[in-house]
């Protein structure tokens, strides 16, 4: 039967802002948009429910909440009626993704009264229990596959820490050289990218040499994105050039990310946003650099040094000063095979992973749409 979301809910509002809660304690959850806010002596809802982000980041996320609970004031209660189960309800209501009816600019925000005639199926409730059972399972699959994938990651840096000791402390003594001291013997082995005068927008052409940013590096994978320059453009950036086993690093905004160029792939230079690396293959593998560069006792150090006004910088000038340990490249070699056979269980879990979820998304066009 096909019916309105405003058919199968009420809904319910709150004006508790989160400085509210900040030195209160109890027994009871009052949630937020990114989940358990913190527990409190009092509850606004007495059965579990459904609750949808209206405000701000997160916009049209949903969750179902237990009885007994409450949400603070950017959060919107979908409460069930009673044709309808809680968790049935919530399934639909994440279906129908709301984040489509935001407005505002500033601050999004969403409103019930312009999702609420949302059409779907409602089966009776013996129907509901059964749908809910078998989205259940898939969710369960889905959950377990993810964090499969981050023990798998976990994994990879007890390894490091295990062959290799704490990078900054450097229990096992380790060589510490600067990484300028480790690079490639040419002249652009370290080399940050041109200046933004250097590679206007309008320089840029259909096809040629490609232009590598911070969509290849944060994506992980340099295929993405299609920015080139022509052939004379490239020439006179040329000290700008990525070659095979170059590891770029981005610079700003989401400083830190890295991505190790394969053996493969199109010319081109990088832009203005990242630096590059080019280690002396007798000395580092740009692997073990990888991990030692994104380990969390590293990210501490360098949280010390990084600068700037709304985001976070790196220079070439603090990266060309890092001191590394410098384990044997047989040893790096013998820790990088570990991460290759590791990568392998990971693809064949992603796989599973993107597969039930493509299974997960069927069913629930299936029940709802």
């Amino acid at each position: 039967m096909r019916v309105k979301l405003e058919d199968v809910c009420e809904r319910g509002s709150s004006n508790i802002k989160q400085s509210d809660i900040i030195k209160m304690s109890g027994n009871y959850p009052i949630y937020g948009a990114s989940g358990l806010a913190g527990k409190v002596n009092f509850y606004h809802q007495e059965q579990p429910y459904v609750a949808v982000v209206k405000d701000g980041a997160g916009i049209g996320r949903t969750t179902l909440n237990p009885a007994k609970s409450s949400v603070i004031g950017t959060m919107q209660y979908l409460i069930p009626k009673k044709n309808v189960l809680p968790e049935y309800l919530f399934y639909v209501v994440s279906y129908m993704h709301l984040e489509k009816y935001y407005t505002g600019a500033t601050i999004p925000h969403i409103y019930f009264k312009d999702y609420k005639n949302e059409e779907f199926n409602l089966d009776n409730i013996e129907k509901q229990l059964e749908i809910i059972d078998v989205l259940g399972r898939c969710k369960k699959i889905i959950e377990a596959r993810k964090q499969e994938l981050v023990e798998l990651d976990s994994l990879t840096k007890a390894r490091f820490v295990e062959m290799f000791g704490d990078p900054i402390q450097n229990p096992k003594g380790w060589d510490m050289p600067l990484i300028e001291e480790v690079v490639a013997n040419e002249k652009n082995a370290l080399k940050a990218g041109p200046f933004g005068s250097a590679l206007k927008k309008e320089y840029y052409v259909a096809s040629g040499y490609k232009i590598y940013g911070q969509e290849q590096v944060i994506s992980g994978d340099c295929t993405f994105g299609d920015y080139y320059i022509d052939e004379e453009r490239y020439k006179s950036l040329e000290n700008c050039a990525v070659q095979p086993g170059d590891v770029l690093i981005s610079l700003v905004g989401t400083y830190g990310k890295l991505l190790i160029m394969p053996e493969v792939f199109e010319p081109g230079i990088i832009n203005p946003r990242l630096m590059k690396i080019t280690f002396d293959k007798e000395k580092v593998n740009p692997y073990y650099f990888k991990f030692f560069f994104q380990s969390e006792s590293l990210k501490k150090a360098l949280s010390q040094n990084t600068h700037g006004g709304t985001m976070d910088i790196l220079n070439l000038g603090i990266v060309r000063k890092i001191e590394m340990p410098l384990p044997p490249l047989k040893l790096q070699n013998e820790f990088v095979d570990f991460v290759h056979q590791v990568n392998k269980s990971k693809v064949a879990v992603q796989k599973a992973l993107d597969e039930t979820q493509i299974l997960f998304d069927s069913l629930m066009q299936k029940y709802f749409g």
